[in-house]
């Protein structure tokens, strides 16, 4: 590893310590991971074999393997990719706000351990919101922002992608940049902050990785 590689890493490391440390204080539960292995080990040990799992939608879920561990059979897997019709996908949707784990990633996570989450169709911040016992996020520190000033910044520079990943007719995806568009297709619709976990502390259950994944 270079000198560079290993000053990135080291800063990488203490600013993971420094927002675990501020995501418990909200009551969170908080593990420090450094690579796509370390997040599936984790999953294996935090989720017992047959639970009921459902998961947003997320680039960082299927760059670290964890959709492809959910569909391993190890679980109870509410698949929205395997159903058929829009009818089918809805009904999943509703169904998640039974599983025992809802897996998803933060949008960005500001320094003080506040959780930001963007959605088009609004049911991946419902289930963060409410329903299902146990929500756990994957994020990478490089989602890590200063504030919330910060996060709106940050989500108008990665929406387009986002939007060009999903193959959307929307203005970002023929610009670049983000438009503030009334276009059906608009992925920026729903606008969470989650301040505190004070009310059930332990129902969030944050994996930070050192290797970059996702947005």
């Amino acid at each position: 590893m270079s000198l560079r590689d290993e000053l990135w890493l080291w800063k990488k490391e203490k600013l993971a310590e420094h927002v675990a440390n501020n995501l418990r204080k909200k009551k969170h539960e908080v593990w420090i991971v450094r690579d796509r292995g370390e997040v599936l080990e984790k999953v294996k040990e935090l989720i017992p074999e047959g639970a009921t799992v459902s998961a947003g939608g997320s680039l960082t879920l299927a760059d670290t393997g964890v959709i492809e561990l959910l569909r391993s059979g190890r679980y109870n897997f509410l698949d929205r990719a395997a159903a058929k019709t829009r009818e089918e996908v809805e009904e999943i949707y509703r169904k998640s706000f039974w599983a025992d784990y809802y897996f998803t990633s933060a949008n960005t996570i500001t320094e003080d351990g506040k959780l930001v989450f963007l959605d088009g169709n609004g049911n991946r911040v419902a289930a963060v919101v409410f329903g299902p016992k146990n929500v756990v996020v994957i994020a990478s520190v490089n989602k890590v922002v200063k504030d919330v000033e910060e996060v709106r910044e940050r989500l108008r520079y990665i929406s387009p992608m986002n939007s060009r990943r999903l193959n959307l007719e929307t203005p970002c995806t023929k610009t670049g940049f983000c438009a503030d568009c009334t276009s059906p297709q608009r992925i920026c619709n729903y606008f969470l902050v989650v301040e505190s976990g004070v009310r059930q502390p332990g129902r969030f259950k944050v994996i930070l990785t050192l290797e970059d994944f996702g947005l």
